[in-house]
């Protein structure tokens, strides 16, 4: 472009007004301070029809293709029309009204996006729950041929008809914490997958589960759990759940099928299912879930109707574990009294039962709060007992007394008193004798049998799971068989 351009009068008649005059001075003084006029496009004399629809007309935008509009073609001109400057100097290009829509983004996404089978080889199946089906399967990198367990949720079955309602509240809960969580002793997410309307889990792999362990030692040639494997499994337990309390996490279903235990002796805390944050609770935790916690570990302010209750129920579940790897059966083994056809949720009198005859009835003095709870009458009608834990502690063959006061302070009625996660992996139990360990294994020469899979089971992508849907192991977690299901400990 010629830059004398810059001097070339701008277009006045009698006929400009007085605020067009002071637009095209303005203009005039811009040219001719700019040293870079091709930078600028000209502008198209005024044209002298100012009726209304060829002002409208001067504001338009120009069109997509870089062109400025000629809104009065018969004017004589000899300005040259140049096109909109967009970054670089190129053209600038109006976006088309389909880029904005999310059809191009998932074509996109899906031609770019791996399949689990083409990340993973399915080895078998593992278990069944109430919300999907676990397998077991290996990465396909060679340079890196890791385990895992994949989760897959299920959509709703009625006969040959499956219904897509959406995500659970389960899977959202877990897969929203356990991507915010990371801890040695508590299970790793690695990456979650939707295909095909399905939702795949992907969790590092663990032989074994702390269920399988008192299985194998519940075996009558068996014996009982090595102390010193006892007391790391509790160690890492309580360094687990401490983690996630001082993050504002309840895991609200804390059992032995919940617990996984790696080759390398590691404890994870697994199937935060049921988990929530509790830090800044909208409304009353009761109102979200009015039952958690499977029954033989619930804690007694839950039975008895608490709607508002503290992280202390997890520990009353370590307890309940606790004693478990001790006798190698449960505690406190109740029978689960069921809702009625209106949800209604019962009071639970023989599981209570179970908690009063071993550790005695329940006082006001003891438990402060005790009266205020909904199903206190209820808890005034069971036959009453003194404290009999000493005499359970000794029936099952336990001679460490602090052990048996670390057993006493995870099982406190009073949720108030009961001792805490971190305060509990400072308790003498772990400061004095063997030695707590990282590796529950070490020193013990135990070697325990795999956990078992069902090899001719892995269609991961078939609808409803797989081959097996009936056989139901395990309603939560890796577990391999469900509580309910034991046979009866003599």
């Amino acid at each position: 472009m010629n830059r004398n351009t810059n001097n070339t009068a701008l277009p006045l008649n009698s006929n400009t007004s007085q605020s067009q005059r002071e637009y095209l001075l303005r203009l005039q003084q811009t040219r001719q301070s700019n040293p870079y006029p091709s930078s600028i496009p000209q502008q198209k004399p005024i044209s002298n029809d100012n009726t209304p629809s060829r002002k409208l007309q001067q504001q338009q935008l120009p069109h997509s293709t870089g062109q400025l509009i000629n809104n009065n073609p018969g004017a004589n001109t000899n300005t040259t029309q140049m096109p909109i400057q967009g970054y670089g100097g190129k053209p600038a290009q109006m976006a088309g009204s389909g880029i904005f829509t999310l059809g191009p983004y998932r074509t996109r996404k899906d031609s770019t996006r791996k399949t689990i089978l083409s990340k993973y080889d399915i080895m078998g199946y593992i278990a069944s729950g109430t919300y999907g089906r676990v397998y077991k399967a290996k990465s396909q990198d060679s340079s890196n041929p890791m385990l895992f367990a994949i989760k897959k949720f299920k959509a709703d079955k009625e006969g040959e008809i499956v219904h897509y309602t959406g995500i659970s509240q389960s899977a959202a809960r877990e897969m929203g914490l356990c991507r915010e969580l990371s801890h040695t002793n508590v299970t790793n997410l690695i990456e979650v997958n939707l295909e095909n309307k399905a939702i795949y889990m992907v969790f590092e792999y663990a032989e074994h589960d702390l269920l399988q362990i008192i299985h194998f030692h519940s075996h009558p040639d068996s014996k009982p759990i090595p102390e010193s494997e006892v007391k790391s499994i509790m160690w890492q337990v309580l360094n687990g759940v401490s983690y996630l309390h001082q993050n504002w996490v309840l895991h609200r279903d804390l059992k032995p099928a919940n617990i996984m235990v790696t080759n390398t002796g590691v404890i994870k805390i697994g199937d935060l299912g049921l988990a929530r944050k509790f830090n800044n609770p909208l409304q009353a935790l009761y109102s979200g879930d009015k039952v958690v916690v499977t029954i033989w570990y619930r804690a007694p302010e839950l039975l008895l109707g608490g709607r508002h209750y503290t992280a202390a129920i997890d520990l009353w579940a370590v307890g309940c574990i606790f004693a478990e790897l001790l006798a190698l059966r449960p505690i406190f083994k109740g029978e689960e009294a069921k809702m009625d056809s209106k949800k209604n949720v019962p009071f639970q009198r023989n599981q209570m039962q179970k908690i009063v005859e071993i550790l005695g009835t329940p006082t006001t003095q003891a438990w402060p709060s005790l009266g205020k709870y909904p199903e206190f009458q209820n808890l005034t009608q069971l036959k009453t007992f003194s404290s009999n834990l000493t005499a359970w502690f000794q029936s099952i063959g336990g001679t460490n007394k602090r052990g048996l006061a670390l057993l006493a302070a995870l099982l406190e009625y009073d949720p108030v008193k009961r001792v805490p996660a971190f305060d509990a992996l400072l308790h003498p139990y772990f400061l004095e004798g063997t030695r707590v360990s990282m590796d529950i294994f070490e020193g013990t020469g135990l070697r325990y049998p795999s956990r078992r899979i069902q090899s001719d089971d892995s269609d991961i992508t078939a609808v409803g799971g797989g081959a097996a849907q009936g056989n139901n192991n395990n309603k939560r977690g890796f577990g391999i068989i469900e509580e309910t299901g034991r046979k009866k400990q003599k």
